[in-house]
């Protein structure tokens, strides 16, 4: 097989490897049928033309026309057979089009849809022809770099975190194999390789120039897919995880099925947190605002309660009229604007939205907007840093006009949102709730009542759950909780009773700062019941008891149940100042009552939002970097405690009479003479260390004796410290020079004060530096680091000449 055809064929493996990436945006495997076979037709095209020598423009036309039959095959619109006909690229150009809508509307991992199949194909076809046109006939293989790296930079547009590591390692192996093969091609191309003694060398022979570059390609390698993950990164904020489809965006059920997540996801790790952290600040111009929303959870199976995929139309095309989607008409509207102030702590694909939204602006990205949902979401942009303003409605409902409402048909296309497993529990409760109710709001309002104070309901953060059917059950018969499983709750039991119902996740209206501003943290994070009554759409009611809720709100519809009834005339209809309120009697006087009124839930309750552990963790940072560059002196302290105790004298002494020890009369010795060595030893180490703290110049090729007189010379040593210095040069000499060594002297009390004398007379900085940041151990730490480098440096060599002499190319190389 000829160089051009060998290098085609691994300019094809290559597109496929680098194409591994996109394993992490589709739920299956389809995509990777169907793009092997794809650039399986193109690479035997460009075979059998470089077989038969074609030139360079038929190799190009082959590999299209192969190309554009594979489309042809796995994309037919069905009126043709194997050729494409003129309805065939009009089926293409839907289908891209199909594409464009699915990506507004999917989050990954995607379900295969014929679009987006589409659209990877044709783009995985292109790269494949361009690859193997640079490697095989322009011979320019690094340059195929550029279209194999733009397939990876599909999921790194789509994700909002991170991009999983693997799947790059796998394409940079491809693209490493690319760079081998055409070098070696180039070496055959040339002629066999020899030395300069004229020695034949093998084309896989590992040369040292080739060796170090293989060593380097793949430190660089590794370096740029490990260091990314071991830095530490900033979680995208409040609920980030749970507002993007696909695996690992959430702890609960329903995670990753079809497009749809769990909403409870992540929602008690904010609650709990200990931190207060500003998410967003909103200032509007509506007296008594409701709670921001940015998501829902509508669909309930025997998983939980799950978020189905939004569906919608771009930003810039409009939002349509809320009261003609929603069909209330029944309801009354209030205009109103608010200007929303995101901080880089939220960062997440859906964007807090008032309810029955007419118009944002000032929105960066590319958005689109569900109707049906009143969800603001963006396939790749998120709310980091954002700044937008909102045109509103705010909708007033009162009891007697909801008591109007009459019952949705059974074959109405919501009555979807009345679907609910089998639970006795639940179904049991809700029959004995709305029994003798004629209507739909005294049945949801009997609902709603029951979750009170006085039925033993109660507020608690250390209840976990996912949301689950079977938790809902749990939940109504421990009557311990918080929001969601107060919302999850009374969604599951509105449906019970045929009603529609659903969940929303947002914010509470946090706390008011003054001139209609509101401050909204993590703490204000919220889950709430919506209701559908016919005439008046999604009505929301929150059963979370408001006294353990930081910044709720609550309306005249549906009125706290654990407050006293407030005075008759603010029950009256829309005229009434206190039931036009979309919050309710008494919400002015009270836009934060958990923070005004303390933590009135109990030892159950929220932590107060004042709580902020910013000075701790800034204390605790400090002592941490304080205790870091104290590591050096602790380091020398406990050397030297080593030291100093291995000097010690045995207690049992005999005394001898001093050689040569000038100003030492009696030396106290012990019968064993190999522990005097070996303390005489650690004794000069520790004199040497010390030397060093104090800058001191040492010398290795002196004497103890010539060194101990220098050390009194150029210290200015008198008295004690002189006399202890020549005693540690005695010791030293004897230990390495003569029969017996002097045994018994007190070397720890002469290392203490050559020590002292050396630190009167050493500069202010000097002495500081030998206390804090010892030069010993800082030298000691770089000779053993160097130390480790050359051994692991040998180690990888002698590994690449031992894996060297197994390469099984060379292995059938001389077995032929």
């Amino acid at each position: 097989m000829t160089g051009r055809r060998r290098l085609g064929l691994v300019a094809a493996a290559a597109t496929l490897l680098a194409a591994a990436p996109l394993s992490s945006i589709f739920k299956d495997w389809t995509w990777l049928m169907q793009c092997l076979l794809t650039v399986l037709l193109i690479q035997g095209a460009a075979v059998a033309t470089r077989t038969f020598r074609f030139p360079t423009w038929a190799q190009t036309v082959s590999m299209v026309a192969a190309f554009v039959l594979s489309l042809t095959w796995l994309f037919p619109s069905g009126g043709e057979f194997f050729i494409p006909q003129p309805d065939t690229f009009g089926h293409w150009m839907d289908l891209i089009h199909q594409a464009g809508e699915d990506t507004r509307s999917y989050g990954v991992p995607v379900p295969d849809r014929d679009g987006l199949l589409f659209v990877t194909v044709l783009g995985v076809g292109v790269v494949a022809i361009a690859v193997d046109l640079l490697t095989a006939v322009f011979r320019r293989p690094a340059l195929a770099g550029l279209p194999m790296l733009a397939i990876y930079s599909i999921p790194v547009a789509i994700y909002l975190d991170s991009v999983p590591a693997v799947p790059f390692m796998i394409g940079a192996v491809g693209y490493m194999w690319l760079l081998v093969a055409d070098n070696v091609d180039r070496v055959r191309r040339f002629g066999r390789r020899f030395t300069g003694d004229g020695r034949d060398v093998d084309v896989w022979e590992p040369s040292p120039l080739a060796a170090a570059g293989r060593r380097i390609g793949v430190v660089g390698v590794l370096a740029a897919v490990v260091l990314p993950l071991a830095v530490p990164t900033v979680s995208g904020g409040l609920l980030s995880r749970i507002t993007q489809s696909g695996p690992g965006m959430g702890t609960g059920p329903g995670n990753g099925n079809g497009g749809r997540i769990n909403l409870f996801a992540s929602l008690s790790g904010q609650l709990n947190h200990s931190e207060t952290v500003k998410l967003l600040q909103v200032t509007t111009d509506e007296p008594e605002p409701f709670y921001l929303r940015f998501g829902v959870a509508e669909v309930l199976t025997e998983n939980g309660f799950a978020h189905d995929t939004p569906k919608g139309d771009s930003l810039s095309k409009g939002l349509p009229d809320p009261r003609q989607v929603a069909a209330t008409s029944a309801a009354r509207y209030t205009q109103h604007q608010a200007q929303v102030q995101v901080t880089d702590r939220l960062q997440q694909n859906m964007a807090p939205l008032y309810g029955y939204a007419l118009r944002v602006g000032e929105l960066n990205g590319n958005w689109a907007y569900d109707p049906s949902q009143q969800v603001l979401f963006s396939g790749r942009a998120t709310t980091k840093e954002q700044r937008y303003d909102i045109t509103y409605l705010r909708p007033t409902f009162n009891a007697a006009a909801l008591r109007q409402s009459d019952s949705l048909d059974p074959g109405d296309p919501l009555m979807a949102f009345t679907a609910r497993p089998p639970d006795a529990t639940v179904e049991d409760r809700v029959a004995a709730l709305i029994a003798g109710k004629d209507n739909d709001y005294d049945k949801v309002r009997a609902i709603y009542d029951s979750f009170s104070q006085e039925n033993g309901f109660k507020y608690s953060l250390s209840v976990p759950s996912t949301g689950k059917a079977s938790e809902v059950a749990e939940f109504l018969n421990n009557k311990a909780g918080y929001c969601q499983q107060y919302a999850a709750a009374m969604a599951w039991m509105v449906r019970a009773a045929d009603i529609p119902a659903r969940v929303a996740f947002g914010f509470t209206r946090g706390k008011a700062i003054g001139n209609g501003t509101y401050e909204i943290t993590n703490r204000n994070a919220h889950a709430w019941t919506e209701v559908y009554f016919q005439g008046f759409g999604w009505v929301p009611f929150d059963a979370t008891p408001s006294a353990a809720v930081t910044g709720s709100a609550r309306s005249a519809w549906a009125p706290d149940v654990d407050r006293p009834a407030p005075a008759a005339s603010t029950s009256t209809g829309p005229g009434a100042t206190g039931a036009n309120s979309s919050v309710g009697p008494g919400a002015a006087e009270r836009p934060n009552r958990a923070e005004n009124e303390g933590n009135q839930a109990g030892a159950a309750g929220p932590i107060a939002d004042e709580t902020s552990w910013t000075g701790l963790w800034i204390a605790g940072g400090v002592a941490l970097i304080i205790a870091l560059l104290l590591v050096p002196a602790l380091r020398r302290i406990l050397v030297r405690r080593r030291r100093h105790a291995a000097t010690v004298p045995s207690p049992a002494p005999a005394v001898l009479s001093a050689e040569g020890g000038e100003g030492i009369t009696d030396i106290t010795v012990t019968s064993d003479t190999g522990r005097a060595r070996e303390d005489a030893h650690a004794a000069w180490d520790e004199l040497i260390d010390s030397m060093i703290d104090y800058q001191v110049p040492v010398d290795p090729t002196e004497t103890p004796r010539i060194t101990a007189q220098r050390l009194i010379r150029e210290s200015s040593l008198t008295g004690d410290p002189a006399e202890a210095a020549t005693l540690l040069g005695t010791a030293e000499e004897r230990a390495r020079y003569a029969r017996l060594p002097l045994q018994g002297a007190e070397l720890a009390v002469a290392l203490t004060r050559v020590r002292s004398g050396m630190a009167e007379g050493a500069p202010t900085g000097t002495r500081v530096r030998a206390l804090l940041l010892p030069p010993s151990v800082l030298l000691s730490w770089r000779l053993g680091l160097a130390e480790w480098s050359t051994r692991a440096a040998e180690r990888m060599s002698s590994l690449g000449e031992t894996l060297s002499r197994f390469n099984p190319r060379r292995l059938l190389n001389r077995a032929r």
